[in-house]
């Protein structure tokens, strides 16, 4: 692999490392935070998914800085976000405060997930784009397995009364990191050319990224981009029916990735585990375990990406999330507490290895070029609105429900994304960026 690549595309994906660690840091301190400032289900909730609500808007709306700006500028700000948001969020004096700092690392956390999956793919080989867009993934399981050790050291190293704030600040070193990295990557070649309208600086990029390419497979590639990027005189709408099918793909990949319960359960995996009869260091012990998994699965899925594809991999994880999560079901329902964490631990392995390695580089390849910022936050913001749903009201449903039913509702949600695989989801392994067009049988503007 050209090391300029590999270094280009692990600097975008290191916003990845940011949102697991943003996302995912709250799971030790919302405990701590409900009884800080006495709150009741609803607004503890709402401090809860205050970061998703923003992850919402940031999702929403992130392709229009991604498109007129550019996908390197918009990565630059994301982390600007992150750190204003880490600050934030440690010194808030009270609830609201802290809602809007978390909002503002929200918003940072949805624009990474238009922006920095379509900057990998815009600027990988076939060949190689499974595995440098699935770093984007990897970067976040690593970051959510790092929060879940800061939270662990922190919770029992630092005072109790202070601990949650050092939880919750410790962002910002990473922050300022990743935010001066960006200023060392170059803009995406593909949205020079279509959207800047400089042929050569792109050409020179995608030189740089392959190297082994002729003159003439050099000149092809960008004729290739820059006749797909010609839809931009025509300003073609998004939601047509010509764009109807990557539209419903990429809609109901977010949708089941959320149904599957997997942020409700990460959010919570301490409450969760507590349920078990664990204490308080125990369950944010299993966290970590928690987070271990997740980066073991979610390498292995991003080995294995490029290799089987990413419809064979979801068809995986489809069926390791409904034995899981029946299992899990089971356990609660018949009160077999002990056999849950392993329950838990091989939900995050199915996740990992299906859903988590593929959703962003599924999205990022199904659209055409002129409309891949669009279609990249269309996935986005429909999986963090659903996540923003299920965080906001997860409190509620485990103070109303019994577990066993929270499970089996999430189960058989599973058995229905099962059959979405199986029978309407494409294999995109392998195939060049403008040629998904055809494939998909996107009709020519």
């Amino acid at each position: 692999m050209n090391p300029r690549l590999f270094i280009w595309s692990l600097t975008s994906a290191l916003a990845g490392f940011l949102f697991g660690f943003d996302t995912i840091v709250i799971s030790g301190a919302e405990q701590d935070i409900q009884t800080q400032w006495r709150l009741d289900g609803m607004t503890h909730g709402l401090c809860m998914s205050a970061a998703l609500w923003g992850t919402v808007l940031g999702a929403v709306f992130g392709g229009l800085p991604t498109e007129r700006f550019g996908r390197r500028k918009t990565l630059l700000w994301i982390g600007c976000l992150y750190f204003v948001s880490a600050v934030g969020s440690a010194l808030a004096g009270e609830q609201y405060t802290f809602m809007l700092a978390r909002f503002i690392g929200g918003v940072g956390v949805g624009i990474a997930t238009v922006a920095s999956p379509l900057y990998i793919a815009e600027i990988s080989p076939p060949g190689l784009r499974g595995r440098l867009a699935g770093m984007f993934q990897f970067n976040i399981v690593f970051g959510i397995l790092v929060a879940f050790v800061s939270n662990y050291l922190i919770g029992n190293y630092v005072d109790a009364a202070v601990a949650w704030r050092w939880m919750l600040g410790v962002e910002a070193i990473p922050a300022l990191i990743y935010t001066v990295m960006c200023f060392t990557i170059p803009e995406s070649p593909r949205w020079l050319i279509t959207h800047g309208g400089q042929r050569d600086a792109g050409r020179e990029i995608f030189a740089t990224v392959n190297p082994d390419f002729s003159e003439q497979q050099l000149t092809e590639l960008v004729d290739s981009v820059q006749a797909g990027g010609g839809e931009a005189s025509t300003k073609t709408p998004f939601f047509t029916g010509r764009l109807q099918k990557p539209i419903t793909l990429a809609f109901l990949i977010a949708f089941f990735n959320q149904l599957s319960g997997i942020n409700a359960i990460l959010y919570f995996a301490p409450r969760i585990f507590e349920w078990t009869g664990l204490g308080e260091s125990a369950a944010l012990l299993q966290s970590v375990g928690i987070g271990i998994t997740n980066l073991i699965f979610t390498y292995l899925g991003l080995w294995l990406i490029d290799r089987l594809g990413r419809r064979t991999l979801m068809l995986i994880g489809s069926c390791g999330y409904i034995v899981s999560l029946g299992l899990c079901t089971w356990a609660f329902w018949t009160e077999t507490f002990q056999i849950v964490p392993a329950c838990i631990f091989a939900f995050i392995a199915a996740h990992a290895i299906g859903q988590g390695a593929v959703i962003w580089v599924f999205i990022s390849e199904i659209f055409p070029n002129r409309h891949r910022a669009a279609g990249q936050a269309l996935g986005s913001s429909t999986h963090w609105l659903f996540a923003a749903l299920l965080t906001l009201v997860f409190p509620m449903l485990a103070a109303q429900l019994p577990p066993a039913a929270i499970f089996g509702f999430f189960a058989g949600m599973m058995v229905l994304q099962l059959f979405w695989v199986k029978f309407f989801m494409p294999e995109t392994k392998g195939v060049p960026l403008e040629e998904m067009q055809s494939r998909l049988g996107i009709r020519e503007a």
